[in-house]
């Protein structure tokens, strides 16, 4: 169960009912009517030099807007370091905040063409192409998709059906040689020894990172001493059900431990 916050200040209590890790979508299920809708449109539309608007709430600043121009229609997920998810992601250059993700992306008409996902630095986004977000409410619709008891249906990072996996409740996004350069060009606190690891984008408020002490923009080097350089190297260690992971991270420039106890879910 969630606490969904509306535009007017409302507050719902929300149930998670389908989660698809591999994409980084889910649906909530809130028990109020007459809500405003928001047109979706077709990614396979987009072209390249559209202009678009990402629309969020970073930093509990609702309705925040910012504008940019479409780069690529077409970044797989493997150019950007995020294995096993097949999807081909929008790049943008409007400005996405850390907490900013989820809000969508618009076009000129008014139109949900992305979902907002992750910032890697200044002037590089990236969005969930709407078309993919489609095919995951279809999928949630056909028959044996329906909620399946408590926790609901969760697909795991292969796109099956799981229902059991250790959880920490962060967004990962693994550290090429060309990003990590990118990084440091653009961030002067960035560490200038970092060769590998992985970059937190988002953490989940209560989750088992979040209490542990894990920071959006922490980048994840080592786990229980284990080099991290991929995404892949992460969801190995959960894979082995450890009651306790000692995660050392670079932070403004510093190095840090944190212990965070993963929550298997079921």
């Amino acid at each position: 169960v969630v606490t969904v916050r509306l535009q007017d200040g409302r507050t719902f209590p929300g149930v998670v009912e389908h989660v698809d890790q591999r994409s980084d979508l889910a649906t909530v299920r809130i028990q109020c009517s007459g809500l405003p809708t928001l047109r979706m449109g077709r990614s396979s539309d987009l072209r390249v030099g559209e202009f678009v608007i990402a629309l969020g709430s970073p930093l509990a600043l609702s309705n925040t807007v910012t504008a940019g121009v479409v780069s690529s229609t077409h970044r797989a997920s493997e150019e950007i370091g995020l294995r096993g998810r097949d999807i081909n992601y929008i790049q943008t250059d409007a400005a996405i905040t850390f907490g900013n993700s989820g809000g969508p992306l618009v076009n000129l008409d008014g139109e949900a063409i992305g979902i907002n996902s992750m910032k890697v630095t200044a002037g590089i986004s990236f969005a969930i192409p709407i078309d993919h977000a489609k095919e995951f409410l279809k999928r949630i619709a056909e028959p044996g998709g329906e909620k399946a008891g408590r926790g609901g249906v969760f697909f795991g990072a292969d796109g099956a059906k799981g229902r059991s996996k250790q959880y920490l409740g962060i967004t990962m996004l693994t550290l090429t040689p060309d990003i990590i350069g990118e990084l440091q060009r653009r961030s002067p606190t960035f560490p200038a020894n970092v060769r590998s690891g992985i970059l937190v984008w988002k953490v989940i408020r209560g989750s088992p990172a979040h209490a542990g002490g894990i920071s959006p923009g922490d980048v994840i080097t080592h786990i229980n001493g284990k080099e991290i350089k991929s995404s892949n190297d992460v969801y190995d260690i959960l894979a082995q059900q450890l009651p306790l992971l000692t995660i050392t991270v670079f932070r403004d420039g510093q190095t840090l431990t944190v212990k965070v106890q993963p929550v298997t879910q079921r």
